[in-house]
């Protein structure tokens, strides 16, 4: 079995900073790819980062430069680093891990960003 736990989110003042925390439990397949999706009130489901066990990332346009993906693999972690957060960047954030081609969900984390 295969779970996700997310860690870090809360409240915080626009242009502040959050680092969110997702540790995975159970058999990931080393060459899987993690990342996180938010999802706001209202609003679609949307990539936020992605980063493939080769250390390759991708970010969503609205994040780029403020936000960076890392993971720990001994850990089987992945971060998130949201720095310079504005009120749009408010949502439940989920985290992800791909093995074996399949995708497996945290139950998210909230972060909510103050104007």
């Amino acid at each position: 079995q295969v779970q996700l736990v997310e860690s870090g989110g809360g409240l915080v003042q626009a242009g502040g900073s959050l680092r969110l925390s997702c540790a995975a439990s159970g058999y990931i397949f080393g060459d899987g790819a993690m990342g996180w999706h938010r999802q706001a009130p209202g609003k679609r489901r949307e990539l936020v980062a992605n980063i493939t066990n080769g250390a390759n990332t991708e970010y969503a346009d609205s994040v780029k430069g403020r936000f960076t993906i890392s993971r720990d693999n001994a850990k089987n972690t992945v971060y998130l680093q949201m720095n310079s957060l504005k009120p749009e960047d408010t949502a439940v954030y989920y985290c992800y891990v791909i093995s074996r081609g399949f995708f497996y969900w945290g139950q998210g984390t909230q972060v909510t960003v103050s104007s």
